[in-house]
């Protein structure tokens, strides 16, 4: 759940608690509800509980910057993929608590990925983060949703490089990204110039009851990606095992770039 992960496009998974609730298509075969269900708990839906992870859970992020700091590097963190950081049904206190932490990690460059954009403007910390080392990001797994989604996560990185005396008072340091996963339409960024992302990460949707995803849905997005200077990550096509989907990916779509 934490030290290890096999998400190609980060080095660790963390999760401050565990439990979320559906909110659009994407989330119909959610892999962490039915993982949790496996583990004989249900705190997937409105009103059930969200459980806190253990102290000793929070405590790798520190052993895994200091890692990175010895070699020199900065490692990514996925936060999370048991959870969505902009639940409003967070146990309490424990956002607040992994903003501290994340200002406690300067090697570490943590992703924050919601389906609830609208959500980070008014929960991100109001005096921003020491060392600018998180990129806001939002599911969009098709078109409808990229509007509302991109226009949020706009929003909170103004915000946030107003916040944060790092960022000079709105100097456009702070980095957005879409994670087009479960891919289940074509999506397009030409039409919405000022409100493109810096990061665009590509995935078919994997399973027994996936929902099969189109070869010119990831070429036109990568082409896009390209056009405007979008940093694009080819994660997986749709297969019944992450392994098989990744197996799937023609050699000239094998595009696996960061923000900088």
């Amino acid at each position: 759940m934490g030290q290890e992960t096999g998400i190609a496009w980060t080095d660790h998974t963390f999760n401050p608690w565990i439990g979320c609730t559906k909110v659009s298509p994407g989330c119909d075969n959610c892999y962490a509800e039915s993982q949790d269900h496996r583990w004989g708990h249900d705190r997937w839906g409105k009103g059930k509980l969200r459980t806190t992870t253990s102290d000793s859970y929070w405590a790798q992020p520190l052993k895994w910057d200091r890692a990175a700091k010895a070699a020199g590097k900065i490692a990514k963190v996925f936060c999370g993929s048991l959870c969505d950081v902009m639940d409003d049904e967070a146990p309490e206190g424990q956002r607040e608590r992994l903003w501290a932490l994340i200002d406690k990690t300067p090697n570490l460059f943590w992703q924050l990925l919601s389906k609830r954009p609208q959500r980070f403007e008014r929960n991100l910390p109001t005096q921003g983060f020491k060392h600018g080392n998180v990129i806001l990001m939002a599911t969009v797994e098709m078109q409808g949703f990229y509007l509302p989604r991109i226009k949020a996560l706009n929003e909170a990185r103004l915000a946030l490089d107003a916040r944060t005396d790092l960022y000079g008072g709105g100097g456009g340091s702070a980095k957005i990204g879409i994670s087009y996963e479960p891919a289940l339409g074509p999506l397009s960024i030409r039409d919405y110039p000022g409100l493109r992302p810096h990061w665009i990460i590509f995935g078919g949707e994997t399973g027994g009851t996936r929902r099969p995803m189109q070869l010119n849905w990831a070429q036109d997005i990568k082409a896009e990606c390209e056009e405007f200077g979008v940093a694009f990550f080819m994660k997986q096509f749709s297969a019944r095992t992450p392994h098989e989907a990744s197996e799937l990916i023609p050699a000239h779509m094998l595009v696996r770039e960061w923000p900088k």
